[in-house]
């Protein structure tokens, strides 16, 4: 059910890897230190600073704080990552996402309000004018339109 491993391949960061089981329900507020694998039935809050990957068989009712959030499986809240979110074919999120960097796959599906904060380029105060001064320099009173008859008429 609760596994929880230091790495032990040839890369080992010492980075702690958590697994939460497949066919367990778990009800409550957990906060975890490095990668969290979720392949099981979760409501509540998770809370990590590290990665939150969850598997397709997974189905997470509330919200998640986290660097990163992967995950092909389904989730019914709101998401909260410092780093990004990446929606994996099959995954369902429904739920407000506050991240700046979100990528969905295709086949995924997303119903919710996005929020990717603010950007260089919508700080700046650009006017209309200094954008588009081609729009500007016409005239504002419509120019005379001429109907001519066709001959016969």
């Amino acid at each position: 059910m609760w596994e929880n491993k230091k790495r032990t391949d040839s890369q080992d960061t010492g980075e702690q890897f958590t697994i939460l089981g497949k066919d367990v329900m778990f009800k409550g507020v957990v906060r975890f230190e490095g990668t969290v694998q979720l392949d099981s039935c979760f409501q509540g809050e998770i809370h990590t600073n590290g990665t939150i990957v969850v598997g397709e068989n997974a189905v997470v009712h509330g919200i998640i704080h986290a660097g990163t959030l992967i995950s092909s499986g389904k989730i019914k809240g709101n998401v909260t990552a410092s780093q990004k979110v990446h929606l994996l074919k099959p995954a369902v999120l429904i739920g407000d996402v506050h991240v700046p960097s979100f990528l969905m796959e295709e086949g995924a599906y997303f119903k919710g309000f996005t929020d990717m904060g603010s950007h260089p380029w919508t700080e700046e105060s650009l006017s209309i004018d200094e954008t588009f001064p081609f729009l500007t320099a016409q005239s504002t009173t419509p120019a005379p339109l001429l109907i001519e008859n066709e001959p016969g008429n």
